[in-house]
């Protein structure tokens, strides 16, 4: 398994809530709802980190439980805090919408015939090869 988040501990192969630590997860997620920005509300909740690390502590899904670790931080928090964090991006221009790609015009199936002459120059026998490729229509 990969790291384990924070609040939690492995102990005899299965994840438990570190209790002081878990507190310091519930109070970061209440300090972000209540107004204040990532690395406030999380050095307001004892936490050290960084802007992006607070980001992702914010969106890990872990702290609502899951077959292996036990929930942390109840859905109703989880969810308004996800909520708080895209209206702040929104009000910050930082929603960026998928853009769906216009399909290209140009077929883009190809064939080619047997190859059948060989050359002792790998440059023109590749040069060979490339002539024969054919475009579908």
């Amino acid at each position: 398994m990969g790291h384990t988040p924070y609040g939690y501990r492995i102990e005899e192969g299965k994840a438990i809530v570190d209790g002081e630590k878990a507190s310091n997860v519930r109070n970061f997620f209440n300090a972000y709802i209540s107004g204040f920005a990532l690395t406030v509300a999380a050095e307001k909740a004892g936490l050290k980190m960084c802007h992006g690390s607070a980001g992702k502590m914010l969106r890990n899904k872990r702290y609502l439980g899951d077959d292996y670790y036990p929930a942390i931080v109840d859905k109703e928090i989880f969810n308004k805090a996800e909520k708080v964090r895209v209206e702040k991006a929104r009000a910050l221009g930082r929603v960026r919408e998928v853009v769906e790609k216009p399909k290209s015009e140009y077929s883009m199936k190809f064939t080619i015939s047997k190859v059948e002459q060989k050359y002792t120059d790998p440059f023109k026998q590749a040069e060979y090869a490339y002539s024969m490729i054919e475009r579908e229509v």
